[in-house]
This record gives structure tokens, C-alpha cells and sequence, in this order.
């Protein structure tokens, strides 16, 4: 984190539980028109959603895959054609949110306002506090500096608060651990715990800068994509996305700091080309498999991104 930057305010390394419901007072959620259910906050954004899942409206008919209720199986067609096939159904009830919020190492940085994992804690926080307003069950990942932990889908404010308070630790840092101490959850393994948890029909929301996705990664998130509708918000820094000028910086990891010096056109340009092409490579992935991406940079307030009217970078079709 560069010190020198003005727009950089004291605590916005880390945050609170209580600051984190004080952001979700002060931020209504914007409310669309649905078809569904007549008013719908920016978690469903204005269209009509492809939730899939138990519902009693049929949607379609589609080949069997791996993983669908055997239940749902069509057994008069499976028989005329020879392959198994299933009935779809859209989601009319209640659809429980599952969100996982990066709040890993690679996210402990900032420039301008607070960290990335600031800014994701918030937007996690806003995206769960509508979701209970909204009457929705909400549960999730926190994956922390060591360790992933696990809240199951609950609906009241008061049971709300123990996934605030989870978000909010997890923006501290921890101590130093040993070398060899292998603690660490990746953001692979935490959309692996993810997929195996939510049930088809659920809203996901994966919160993170991305860094640490990976082939396993993207394999969860196509089996979520599947069944439920799934959105990404890439949480970034303005000095990832554009070097600073040539000179001297001071920067601040929390428990130090160290001057480090920027010069050179072509690395400069090397850096922020690895940064876009990264994103454009996320861009891409999300438009094939139907997910939404959004994008959060950790000098905006997050319930003007989280509105379904901005923000968008592709995805659905």
C-alpha cells in the first residue's frame, strides 16, 4: 500500500463488524420490477433469472448429466430415444445465497481507500445483509490469510451478525507463521468446498481478485454455473491496473514498511498489460459459461457497483 497517497484513509487496512453493518444501514438496495416476485433488489438483477433447481414450474427438457436429481429423471423419454433425459425446473421459492469472499494474502493490498480485502468484506457484507432483507437464506465461505471457514444458509439478522463478525477478522493480519506451516486454503480448494456445499437453484456470488484461479478453480465454477446462477466480482486496485509514475515509493504491508523505486517505460507497460490480459482472460471465461462478472475497485463504494445498472463486464448473453 503506498503511504504517500492522500486518498488513503487511516484503518482501511482492516475493518469492523460494526462498521460493516453500519455501511449496510446506510445502503439501501436498489429495487428492480420481477416478474417473479413484483420487486427485486441488485442481487437479480433486472432480467428474469435461469435459477434451475426443485421449483414446481417445469422449464425444460435436456440430456441427463452427472449430478442431476435422479428424481427429475424422464422416464417415458429416456425410453423413446434410448438416452436418459431430465425435467428442469425454474426456481419459485426461496433461493438461498451462497457467497465466498477472498480475503486471502494477494488481497491485502490497496492504494486508494482500503485494501482489496476491505472492499470485498464490504461487498460481501451488502450482497448478505439484502439478501436477508430480501427474506433469502444466506451462507457462505470466508477464506482467510490461514484458513476457510464455513457459515451454513441462515435467514435472521441476529444469526447474521456471526457472518459479519467472520468477515470482518478476517481482514486482520495474522501473525507469522513458520515456513513450513501449510495452513493456507487456495481460492481452488475454497470453490471446491463451495460447489460441493450449494445446492442447485442457489445464487453464488465469488467475491476476489481472481489471482489465485487456477484449472481446478474454473472446473468448480462451471459445475456451479450449471445449476445455479453465478456471479463474480473481481475486487481491484487502481495501481494494478495502471503503474504509477517513475520514482520512489514507501510502501506499508501492515507490520512494516520499505521504499521501493518504479522506473522504465517497457516494464511499466509489461505490468499493466499482465493486469488486463488477465482480466480479459476472466471476461472471456465468464461469457462461455453464462456467469456474470462485475468488477469493484477499492476507491468506489460498493453499493453503487453492486447496482445492477452499472458495473457489468460481460458474461450472460
Amino acid at each position: 500500500m503506498i503511504q504517500d497517497q492522500p486518498t488513503f484513509p487511516s484503518g482501511g487496512a482492516s475493518t469492523t463488524a460494526a462498521a460493516l453493518v453500519e455501511l449496510c444501514r446506510r445502503t439501501p438496495p436498489p429495487c428492480h420490477d420481477d416478474p417473479r416476485r413484483g420487486s427485486m433488489h441488485a442481487l437479480a438483477g433486472p432480467y428474469l433469472s435461469s435459477f434451475r433447481g426443485g421449483g414446481i414450474e417445469f422449464d425444460e427438457l435436456r440430456a441427463y448429466q452427472p449430478g442431476d436429481d435422479v428424481r427429475s429423471i424422464d422416464w417415458r423419454v429416456t425410453a423413446r430415444t434410448g438416452r436418459p433425459h431430465s425435467r428442469v425446473f425454474r426456481e419459485d421459492h426461496e433461493q438461498p445465497v451462497w457467497l465466498l469472499t477472498d480475503l486471502g494474502p494477494a488481497m491485502r493490498f490497496g492504494t486508494r481507500r482500503a485494501f482489496k480485502s476491505v472492499a470485498a468484506a464490504e461487498a460481501s457484507a451488502l450482497l448478505s445483509w439484502w439478501s436477508v432483507e430480501a427474506g433469502d437464506r444466506v451462507g457462505g465461505f470466508v477464506l482467510g490469510e490461514d484458513s476457510c471457514v464455513a457459515h451454513p444458509p441462515r435467514g435472521q439478522q441476529a444469526r447474521h451478525w456471526a457472518f459479519l463478525q467472520a468477515l470482518a477478522n478476517a481482514t486482520e493480519p495474522v501473525e507469522a507463521k513458520d515456513e513450513d506451516d501449510n495452513a493456507a486454503v487456495s481460492l481452488d480448494a475454497a470453490l471446491g468446498r463451495l460447489a460441493t456445499a450449494v445446492h442447485p437453484g442457489s445464487r453464488v456470488f465469488v467475491i476476489s481478485d481472481f489471482e489465485g484461479l487456477g484449472p481446478a478453480g474454473r472446473r468448480h465454477l462451471v459445475q456451479l454455473a450449471r445449476w445455479c446462477d453465478v456471479r463474480c466480482v473481481l475486487v481491484y486496485d487502481v495501481l494494478e491496473a495502471h503503474a504509477p509514475p517513475n520514482g520512489e515509493y514507501r510502501i506499508h504491508d501492515g507490520s512494516g514498511s520499505r521504499a521501493i523505486a518504479v522506473g522504465g517505460r517497457r516494464p511499466r507497460q509489461d505490468y499493466e498489460d499482465l493486469f488486463h490480459e488477465r482480466v480479459e482472460e476472466l471476461r472471456h471465461f465468464c461469457q462461455a459459461h453464462r456467469i456474470e462478472l462485475m468488477a469493484l475497485r477499492t476507491d468506489e463504494n460498493p453499493g453503487d457497483v453492486l447496482s445492477p445498472s452499472r458495473s457489468r463486464m460481460g458474461g450472460r448473453s
